[in-house]
C-alpha cells in the first residue's frame, strides 16, 4: 500500500495506556510510541469483516482465510454502517486479545486504514470528528505499515524456551482518576534473547500467521519496578502504651526479694516419698 498518501482515518480510543488523544489528524495507523514504557497491543488486519446477529460483534476473516472473533468499537460503527462495503476487503486497525477460556486471539477494530477511501467530502465531517491516537508525524518504518503487523508492548510474565511462549501483561489506561488500573494479556509464539526476561517492559514487533502472534523482533526496554504495598492493619497499636516522644519512662514496680516470699497458709504438705526418714 503507497504510505505517501497521508489523509486520516478513522479510530476510536485504545483502552490501555496509549496517547492520549488529539486534535490532529491520524497520519498513520500505528503511531510510534510516545515514551520508552508506553503499554499498548495494537495491529493491522487486512480482510472481511461479516457481522454475527449484530453489527457490532462478528468475524474478521483474514486473506489467508483465519477467522478471527471480533468486536466494532467506537465511531468505526458509523463508518461501517455509512462507508463501507462489507462485501471488500480492508486493512483494519484492531487491538489484540487473548481470551482466558480458549486462549484465542480476539480483536477489537478501532478503525480502518484506507486514506484513498477516506479522504474525500463525504467523510470529510467524519474524519475531522474522529478521536486521534496520533501525536507524532514522524514516518514509521514499513514494517508498521504491512498486513498482519502488531506492536506488543508490555510486561513478560511467563516466558517458556521450550514451549516458545510468551505472555505479556498490559496495562490499561484508568478512564476516571478514581478507577484502578486493569491490564489484560496477550500470548504470543517465540522466545525472548534472554534468560531472564520476567518483570522487565518488552517493545515487541510480531506477526500474525494463522490466529497466533509470532515474535520478530523484541527490544528489553527496562525492569520494571514494583511499588510496594504498606501492610493491612487492623487500626490497633500492635503492642501495650506507647510513650508519647520526649515523655520520661514510669518507673517499674520492685520485685520482692526471696526472703519476702512467705509459703502460703493453706498450702499442703507432700507426702515423704517411701523409705525416706521423717525427722531426718
Amino acid at each position: 500500500m503507497n504510505n505517501t498518501q497521508s489523509p486520516a482515518a478513522t479510530t476510536t480510543p485504545e483502552s490501555t495506556a496509549l496517547e492520549r488523544d488529539s486534535d490532529k489528524p491520524r497520519k498513520q495507523p500505528i503511531p510510534r510510541p510516545s515514551e520508552p514504557k508506553q503499554y499498548r497491543a495494537i495491529g493491522l488486519v487486512r480482510g472481511k469483516y461479516t457481522p454475527g446477529e449484530e453489527l457490532t460483534c462478528g468475524t474478521l476473516t483474514a486473506t489467508d482465510g483465519t477467522e478471527i472473533d471480533a468486536v466494532l468499537l467506537g465511531r468505526v460503527i458509523s463508518l461501517v454502517k455509512n462507508h463501507l462495503d462489507l462485501e471488500q476487503s480492508y486493512l483494519w486497525v484492531v487491538y489484540p486479545r487473548t481470551r482466558k477460556e480458549q486462549e484465542s486471539l480476539h480483536v477489537q477494530i478501532a478503525g480502518v486504514w484506507e486514506p484513498a477511501l477516506l479522504h474525500n467530502p463525504e467523510n470529510e465531517e467524519e474524519d475531522a470528528s474522529a478521536d486521534s491516537l496520533d501525536t507524532n508525524d514522524v514516518p514509521v518504518p514499513e514494517q508498521m505499515l504491512q498486513d498482519g503487523y502488531f506492536s506488543i508492548r508490555g510486561e513478560a510474565i511467563y516466558h517458556s524456551q521450550a514451549d516458545e511462549e510468551v505472555i505479556i501483561k498490559i496495562q490499561q489506561m484508568p478512564r476516571k482518576q478514581d478507577e484502578r488500573r486493569r491490564f489484560f494479556k496477550v500470548h504470543l509464539n517465540g522466545v525472548f534473547p534472554t534468560d531472564r526476561p520476567l518483570g522487565r517492559f518488552w517493545d515487541v514487533h510480531a506477526l500474525l500467521e494463522g490466529g497466533t502472534l509470532t515474535i520478530q523482533e523484541a527490544e528489553d526496554v527496562g525492569i520494571i519496578l514494583k511499588k510496594r504495598r504498606g501492610k493491612k492493619g487492623s487500626g490497633k497499636p500492635s503492642g501495650g502504651m506507647r510513650r508519647a516522644p520526649g515523655a520520661a519512662a514510669l518507673p517499674r514496680p520492685a520485685s520482692k526479694a526471696p526472703s519476702e516470699m512467705r509459703p502460703r497458709s493453706d498450702a499442703k504438705s507432700l507426702p515423704a516419698p517411701p523409705g525416706s526418714r521423717s525427722g531426718a
